[in-house]
């Protein structure tokens, strides 16, 4: 039985009694894998839903995907790139974050290996907190924005120069971050670099 499987079948079979210790226990059986692996099942652990894309238009597909499922309307994007995604899409959306926005269509700082976390900055929300984004949060990321734990992005964050409002968002299912809502929907496109 390969190690996914079995990691599947213990967090399907466990009680949901402590959760913040299963995600120790999860990072700890996990400690040897690559970053990769380890924060994809750290993620998904935490209750968000994880897609690799291998290439732009793979993730266009996925995108186009998720806003059919989730029935998404109007989405908050002031990100110049992916707006161009949601212009082939058609799907309409907002520079600003407007009441009526069903959907954050957003980019990262990092991807945190160790607990299944995402950094987010001004860059990527603008001046807004991270708990008045909308229920439904669609993040494109690379492969290369994934880190080992929170000091790792804190250092390359200080390399990198004048970043402001770091905050960090995990699945609904996360205990870690007390703003996120229980109903938040997370959705990851990891792209290859």
């Amino acid at each position: 039985m390969s190690l996914f499987k079995k990691i599947v079948g213990k967090i399907l079979n466990q009680p949901e009694e402590d959760d913040n210790q299963d995600l120790i226990k999860l990072g700890d059986q996990l400690k040897n894998a690559d970053l990769d692996y380890k924060f994809a099942q750290l993620f998904t652990h935490s209750g968000g839903f994880f897609n690799y894309c291998a290439d732009e238009a793979e993730a266009l597909q996925t995108l186009n995907h998720i806003l059919k499922i989730e029935d998404i309307k109007s989405v908050f994007c002031w990100d110049a790139d992916l707006k161009n995604f949601l212009d082939v899409v058609k799907v309409p959306y907002t520079k600003e974050l407007e009441l009526f926005n069903d959907c954050a269509f957003i980019t990262c700082e990092y991807l945190i290996a160790y607990d299944g976390r995402i950094m987010l900055s001004y860059n990527n929300i603008q001046h807004y907190h991270s708990s008045r984004l909308p229920q439904k949060i669609i993040l494109m990321a690379n492969v290369s924005q994934i880190v080992t734990n929170l000091n790792d992005a804190m250092s390359k964050i200080k390399r990198n120069g004048n970043i402001r409002n770091l905050t960090s968002i995990s699945g609904s299912n996360s205990k870690l971050d007390t703003p996120n809502k229980d109903n938040t929907k997370l959705f990851l496109l990891l792209l290859e670099d």
